[in-house]
C-alpha cells in the first residue's frame, strides 16, 4: 500500500522467523522495522495521531472511519509525520494509549462481530490511505506554523494539571474524568507550536499571580 515506516513497540518477538515468513515480498518494510520501548517513542515529531478502536468510550473521542481517516491523513502528511497506531492482537490498545491520540478510527463491521485480527485491520486502513493517495482530489493542508510535538503536549498537560491543583480546582484524589476531558479537547484543538506555547505561558501567568490553595474555590463546578 505504498507505506513504509513500521514501529514495533516493545514487541514479545523481534527479529521473529514467522513473521519473515508471513511477510512475503514485504521483508524490507519488516527489516527496517524501528523497535522502541515506550509508545511515546514512536510519537515524536507526529503532527496528526490516530489510534485504531473497536469499541465506544464512555468519553466519546473525535472519530474517523477509514474512508475519513486515509483522506485526512493525504492532507496532512506532507506537512508532518504522522502515526496511525494499531493495539495489541489480544485486547488492542489501552485507555491511556487512545488518549495519545489526536482521533480514533473505527472499523464499522457488523455488531455481531466487532473486533478484526490486527493484520486485517492494518491492510483495510492502508487500503484507504491508499486510495486517498491516488485520488486526483487529494489535497494537502497547510498552516503557517508547525503543529505541537507529542512531547510537548504531554509537559503542556502536566503542567495544566499542576496549575489545576494549585488553584484549587482539581483534586488528585478525586479526579473524576475533568483531566481526561480536558486531553480531549486539546487533543481535537491540536495547537501548534505558538498556541501550545501561549498556553503555557498563560499557565506560568496563573501560578505567579494565583495564591496557591489547599481547597476548592467557592463556585467550583468539579
Amino acid at each position: 500500500m505504498g507505506l513504509s515506516e513500521l514501529y514495533l513497540v516493545s514487541p514479545k518477538e523481534y527479529p521473529s522467523e514467522r513473521a519473515e515468513w508471513r511477510a512475503s515480498n514485504a521483508q524490507d518494510v519488516l527489516q527496517k522495522a524501528r523497535v522502541v520501548a515506550e509508545l511515546d517513542d514512536a510519537l515524536v515529531d507526529c503532527g496528526l495521531v490516530v489510534g485504531t478502536s473497536a469499541r465506544d468510550r464512555r468519553i466519546p473521542w473525535p472519530l474517523f472511519n477509514p474512508r475519513a481517516c486515509g483522506e485526512r491523513v493525504l492532507q496532512e502528511a506532507a506537512s508532518h509525520p504522522i502515526a496511525i497506531v494499531f493495539g495489541r492482537e489480544d485486547r488492542g490498545l489501552t485507555n491511556d494509549e487512545l488518549q495519545k491520540c489526536h482521533y480514533h478510527v473505527h472499523i464499522p463491521t457488523d455488531a455481531e462481530y466487532s473486533s478484526l485480527n490486527l493484520a486485517m485491520a492494518v491492510q483495510v486502513i492502508c487500503y484507504e490511505i491508499r486510495m486517498a493517495a491516488v485520488s486526483p482530489q487529494a489535497l494537502e493542508q497547510k498552516w503557517d506554523m508547525p503543529l505541537a510535538d507529542p512531547k510537548a503536549v504531554e509537559l503542556f498537560f502536566q503542567h495544566l494539571e499542576q496549575v489545576m491543583v494549585s488553584v484549587g480546582f482539581h483534586e488528585p484524589d478525586n479526579p473524576r474524568q475533568t483531566l481526561t476531558r480536558m486531553r480531549r479537547m486539546f487533543n481535537r484543538i491540536r495547537p501548534d507550536k505558538m498556541e501550545l506555547g501561549i498556553l503555557r505561558g498563560f499557565l506560568s501567568a496563573i501560578e505567579d499571580q494565583a495564591p496557591h490553595q489547599t481547597q476548592k474555590p467557592p463556585g467550583s463546578t468539579e
